[in-house]
């Protein structure tokens, strides 16, 4: 069995990895940022079925927080196996309304954050020579859609920088896996912020697309179960598309040019809703 460090376990696939892997004998420290405050669910899951979680206070926006945190998972169990980076914020706006502060603040969760625990298991597990990194990106790694220039920005860096780290840890036997979530229903959803737009239809639409499909919402336990079996796993598949619409809506993108889907999406309402109604037999209120 695996000691696992999983952030961002308040709620949601954070909380559902948590569980998932605790109950199957994994040992779990699950992390966030204000344990007081968001740790309610998973302390009560816990205590209720005996399981072996931790909860400990990280806020991976902080240097010294990621180190500490690291530091007393080590102290109790001695060694980490497993990192699963899910810690992350959703921000929607146009990149010309949208202030640099929000691209920032995302990044800063999403991407920079994903990279502090990276860098503070890696050199554990290169001199151990064994352990696995889960980062949880999203569709939204390799379909960039408006309003989601931030966030999408932020999980196609997450991407990026996987994809190299893959590489460098490959030849000291750890693995690394992205695993990219469709659309789940999570708290996430309910906390998107960003600035209305007055000039763009994007976001309306998005919204529009995100009720029609959550009319079939898919748990978050789906990817907790995908990342206990890439966990299990001797797998060195480096992507994993999660959910039931996870690998359609990639290869309908594919099988678009770049410049057919920015047409899509600059196309007036009735021609945009027009294409989600045959491609996806979607009725979308706008």
């Amino acid at each position: 069995m695996a000691v696992t460090f999983i952030t961002g376990t308040s709620t949601g696939i954070g909380l559902a990895t948590a569980v998932t892997l605790a109950r199957s004998g994994h040992t779990v420290y699950a992390t966030m940022r204000n344990p007081a405050g968001g740790g309610k669910e998973i302390r009560e899951i816990a205590a209720r079925e005996n399981l072996p979680i931790t909860i400990l206070p990280v806020d991976v926006d902080d240097d010294a927080s990621v180190k500490d945190g690291v530091a007393q998972a080590v102290a109790a169990s001695g060694q980490i196996d497993v990192l699963v980076n899910n810690a992350g914020i959703g921000v929607h706006g146009s990149v010309e309304e949208l202030p640099l502060s929000e691209f920032r603040r995302v990044m800063e969760t999403n991407f920079f954050g994903a990279l502090r625990c990276m860098q503070a298991m890696a050199p554990a597990m290169r001199e151990r020579r064994s352990g696995c990194i889960v980062n949880v990106t999203s569709i939204s790694g390799r379909i960039a859609s408006s309003p989601q220039a931030p966030y999408a920005a932020s999980k196609w860096a997450l991407e990026a920088a996987s994809e190299a780290f893959a590489q460098e840890m490959k030849p000291y036997n750890v693995r690394v896996a992205i695993v990219e979530p469709g659309l789940i229903e999570t708290p996430i959803i309910g906390k998107l912020s960003g600035v209305k737009s007055k000039r763009y239809p994007q976001e309306r639409r998005f919204n529009a697309l995100f009720a029609a499909l959550l009319k079939n919402p898919v748990p978050p336990e789906i990817v907790g179960e995908a990342i206990r079996r890439i966990v299990e796993s001797e797998s060195w598949q480096l992507r994993y598309p999660v959910g039931p619409d996870a690998a359609p809506f990639l290869a309908w993108r594919a099988s678009m040019s770049d410049e057919e889907f920015i047409n899509w999406n600059a196309a007036t309402d009735d021609e945009w809703a027009a294409r989600v109604k045959r491609d996806f037999g979607l009725d979308v209120e706008l």
